[in-house]
């Protein structure tokens, strides 16, 4: 594996190895540049990845562990924060992509302009993205295909058009997805395969899902989860170009006097400090981390933070939001099996002012549980919480439950935002992000309208019980999204259309932060097209001399 040295000027540096991270990596790389990827988790490899639900969902052996890197939330300016982990993301090489549940939406074409379409959501920063569908199309496509996607194109009415069907059969349907899709049908509404960053069959060099059901928040043995890790990083390694760096804790992006970045400043493995040089940055550390970077990295052209010459750095701070209700079954149905999610719907996916409010839903039938999860939270409510009756009660409800999952709306709001704690340090004595968060009174009015859509679909699957959860609970959010939005406006966005930072010519911003909306969730497919534009656009600047 190559190895380069810190003094090495090297073409690109890219902060983050997840969903955009490992595509650019690899893009630039076969493009024929020097690349060094700084990944402040660790290596892992398949043969390390454990079944341990209480080493992986509780001391957080994969994901950021709140120990080490708090954060502080607050509802608007006038609380004070608290330390509480509100937010998620996958903490070694392959990012969040090595541990999502692998849902693959592409989003619609009226995503990118709904503000023409729907038009103004007062209280909301709602704005038209500078891209179309038809633009990201081809770079969905390119996603679909290098990173492996299961799905069966054309089953979703509502999908845009597509050059090129999924490269994949969709995986096998779960007992969840059979009754979901029967219920689903008999209220008239159009149930189709979901699309899983999952393989249903061996391909290019990758083996099949064994569907042994440790797949969301898990890392997979098999490959057969489509992260960066198994699919495009090692195509990166193989050109002899690109050096993933682990154990790297970036701290600033440096910058010279004339506003360009010329490196990456981080901790190593041992805490010592390194620097990085580069001739230009790539930045995907996820909606929070990059922002939290940015605004560490000030300097006498940006005293607000690299690249916040319009202030907007850390704004528009999208949540991943959606109702959760779940359905008792007279018979067994196994759902502790193979991958979480089968069957989606996207008929209540596109706003309508008739509803009275702005937003939409994507709904899925799943079973995200384990057991020592399910024994915590998966039980209804209102049942026993010890003894006997308790034990009775989970053995039976854990193989005779299954779920539905709305994936819903989240409003940009300006004042939604991620900054920097004036007073709470993470393990390295660095400044740790606040996270500024309500509900946008419309997105409050969509999770319960969603949440009743899906009592009727389980009480029509035939549930014999039915139970829900509050959805003012926003809990912790694992898309994050919107802190730098995309635009063609520098007083009002942060990145181009290229993912391009407007201030900072050698900067590309590239992870969920550049989204305008939230679509209705989802955003990985999205993330990972606008990746594979990006470094085509970054790749043909470096050979214009630009950068």
């Amino acid at each position: 594996m190559i190895t380069y040295q810190p003094a090495e000027l090297v073409d690109f540096v890219v902060i983050g190895s997840g969903a955009a991270g490992g595509v650019v990596a690899k893009e630039l790389s076969t493009a024929g540049f020097s690349v060094v990827v700084l990944e402040q988790g660790a290596y892992v490899k398949e043969k390390d990845f454990t079944h341990d639900e209480l080493a992986v969902n509780y001391q957080h052996t994969i994901a950021n562990n709140s120990k080490l890197q708090p954060n502080t939330f607050r509802s608007s300016d006038s609380e004070t924060a608290k330390v509480e982990q509100r937010y998620t993301y996958g903490r070694l090489v392959g990012g969040g992509s090595v541990h999502f549940t692998a849902n693959y939406w592409r989003f619609h074409p009226d995503d990118f302009r709904e503000r023409s379409v729907f038009g103004d959501v007062p209280g909301s920063s709602f704005a038209d993205w500078p891209v179309s569908y038809d633009e990201l199309e081809p770079y969905y496509t390119k996603a679909e295909w290098e990173i492996g996607i299961s799905g069966l194109a054309g089953a979703n009415p509502f999908e845009g058009p597509r050059s090129k069907p999924y490269p994949l059969p969709p995986l096998p349907v779960k007992s969840s997805g059979v009754l979901f899709e029967r219920a689903a049908k008999k209220l008239g509404l159009h149930p189709f395969p979901a699309p899983m960053a999952v393989l249903s069959q061996p391909y290019r060099g990758r083996g099949a899902c064994s569907h042994c059901g440790w797949c969301e928040t898990f890392g997979c043995e098999m490959r057969a989860k489509s992260s960066t890790l198994a699919s495009v990083i090692p195509l990166a390694e193989k050109t002899g170009r690109c050096e993933i760096r682990s154990g790297c804790y970036v701290r600033r992006i440096q910058s010279n006097d004339a506003g360009r970045v010329t490196g990456a400043i981080y901790y190593d493995a041992q805490r010592r400090e390194v620097f990085q040089r580069a001739r230009a940055v790539v930045l995907s550390a996820n909606g929070v981390e990059s922002a939290k970077l940015l605004l560490m990295s000030p300097s006498k052209r940006f005293p607000h933070g690299l690249a916040n010459s319009s202030g907007m750095v850390g704004k528009n701070f999208m949540w991943d939001l959606g109702a959760f209700v779940s359905g008792l079954f007279e018979h067994p149905l196994n759902e502790y099996k193979s991958v979480q999610v089968s069957r989606v719907i996207h008929d209540y996916y596109a706003a309508d002012p008739k509803r009275g409010f702005y937003g939409g839903a994507g709904i899925d039938a799943r079973f995200n549980w384990f057991p020592i999860s399910f024994g915590l939270d998966g039980l209804p409510p209102s049942g026993p919480q010890w003894g006997s009756e308790y034990k009775k009660m989970l053995g039976h409800y854990f193989n005779h439950t299954f779920s539905t999952l709305s994936h819903t709306t989240s409003l940009p709001v300006e004042a939604n935002r991620v900054d920097l704690d004036p007073t709470v340090k993470d393990a390295w004595g660095l400044p740790v992000p606040r996270l500024t968060y309500q509900l946008h009174p419309d997105d409050r009015k969509n999770l319960e309208w969603a949440r009743q859509r899906q009592v009727e679909i389980l009480e029509a699957a035939g549930a014999t019980q039915v139970w829900s959860y509050p959805v003012d609970d926003i809990g912790v959010s694992a898309h994050l999204m919107g802190t730098m939005r995309m635009g063609n406006d520098p007083a009002r966005s942060v990145v181009n259309r290229f993912n391009r930072a407007h201030d900072v010519p050698n900067l590309f911003i590239v992870d969920g932060s550049s989204l305008v909306t939230s679509g209705r969730q989802q955003p990985t497919a999205t993330i990972q097209a606008l990746a594979y534009r990006a470094a085509e656009a970054a790749a043909l600047a470096a050979k214009q001399g630009e950068i």
